[in-house]
């Protein structure tokens, strides 16, 4: 089965387990926008649909002042670039999955010649244990929460905790890596000001649960914003306009943040019932965000062939891809869960990943049958 014919089946798909597979319809996007415009267009970023966004995103998250950016790319370096200035060290700790290392180029490193000290291993959340085995001073600490490239894993309150007061011991600044931050308050059960409040500066996307048309905001004390909004232009990323991404993030603000305590309960739902399915295993188990890791057992060409088969049959998408894992018949999909995922019964999506399993499974029988054959001619 070619790109095309998947792109085809996906077309008439109904249903998406992964929200982040379902299709969005420009046209209603750009309605509802319209509805929410006010009288003046922003430009460069002083209009009033920017001012509201950013005042509201700080409230949201207990810090005097916020900023909107065109990326978390951007705007993670440069927080990392002012605290670090500030600081006068040069090193940022992460753990060896941060996101700034592993899927954005090394940015920190090419532009701001930052040094990383990667703490911890890639395979577990970086623990308070795991700070003791740095010995030079660091001038900032990044922490991911949810940890995506983890399935969403989450420490608990009091390692969290624990981990904030070394740093602050040692003279690090914190910063929060929270593009999906949004989905930890049912985990830690606190809101959203006191999770913000044991960092310096925190990174929020407006595209990755909000729906937003991209961007992202960074919180944090009123001096360091300022310096922040220097750097945006600095970085090429004054805009002329940042209408649709305010207009948009305010909409998911209104929409899609009330819900996300659903969308959180949905995701464990799906765990329980995947973990009990033969040859699938979640991770982490159970789920703790809006979305977890689903490894499936079987070959990776035919697991896919398979999804998309049963995507056909049934117009329903259970996963966006396959992805090899270090064990060549065990692959994974990411499941993002939101409102689309939520009109499929959790019973079914169970009971379609059996059905995975056993075609793929079917599928490696018939080709293991079929190649004594060919060997003989």
């Amino acid at each position: 089965m070619d790109d095309r014919e998947r792109e085809r089946i996906v077309a008439r798909c109904e249903r998406f387990v992964n929200s982040w597979s379902a299709p969005r319809d420009p046209a209603e996007t750009f309605r509802a926008l319209a509805d929410r415009a006010g009288a003046r267009l922003d430009v460069y970023g002083g209009g009033e649909s920017v001012k509201r966004l950013e005042a509201r995103v700080a409230e949201l998250l207990g810090k005097e002042a916020a900023v909107l950016f065109p990326s978390g790319t951007m705007a993670q370096q440069v927080a990392l670039r002012i605290l670090c200035d500030r600081s006068g060290r040069p090193t940022v700790g992460f753990h060896p999955q941060c996101h700034l290392d592993v899927h954005e180029e090394r940015g920190y490193e090419h532009l701001h010649r930052f040094h990383a000290r990667p703490i911890g291993h890639r395979d577990r959340l970086l623990a308070r244990a795991d700070l003791d085995e740095v010995k030079e001073p660091l001038g900032a600490l990044l922490l991911e929460l949810p940890q995506r490239d983890l399935g969403g894993q989450l420490p608990t309150w009091r390692d969290l905790r624990a981990q904030t007061t070394w740093a602050r011991r040692h003279g690090a600044a914190l910063h929060l890596d929270g593009a999906r931050l949004w989905q930890c308050r049912p985990f830690y059960r606190r809101p959203l000001p006191e999770i913000a409040a044991l960092f310096d500066t925190v990174y929020v996307s407006l595209y990755k649960d909000l729906a937003g048309l991209g961007g992202c905001v960074l919180a944090g004390p009123e001096d360091v914003i300022e310096e922040a909004r220097v750097w945006r232009v600095r970085h090429g990323g004054r805009l002329s306009t940042y209408e649709p991404m305010a207009l948009s993030a305010e909409r998911g603000l209104d929409e899609i943040l009330p819900r996300m305590p659903t969308f959180v309960r949905k995701a464990r739902e799906i765990g329980v019932a995947l973990a009990r399915v033969d040859g699938v295993e979640v991770v982490p188990d159970p789920p703790q965000v809006a979305m977890l890791h689903v490894h499936v057992r079987g070959e990776l060409e035919r697991l896919s062939d398979a999804l998309f088969e049963l995507a056909k049959e049934r117009r329903t998408l259970i996963a966006g891809y396959f992805a090899p894992t270090a064990l060549p018949r065990v692959q994974k999909t990411e499941l993002s869960i939101g409102a689309a995922s939520l009109d499929v019964p959790t019973a079914e999506i169970a009971e379609l990943y059996a059905e995975l399993v056993t075609r793929a499974a079917k599928r490696r029988r018939r080709a293991a049958k079929r190649a004594p054959a060919k060997r003989r001619r």
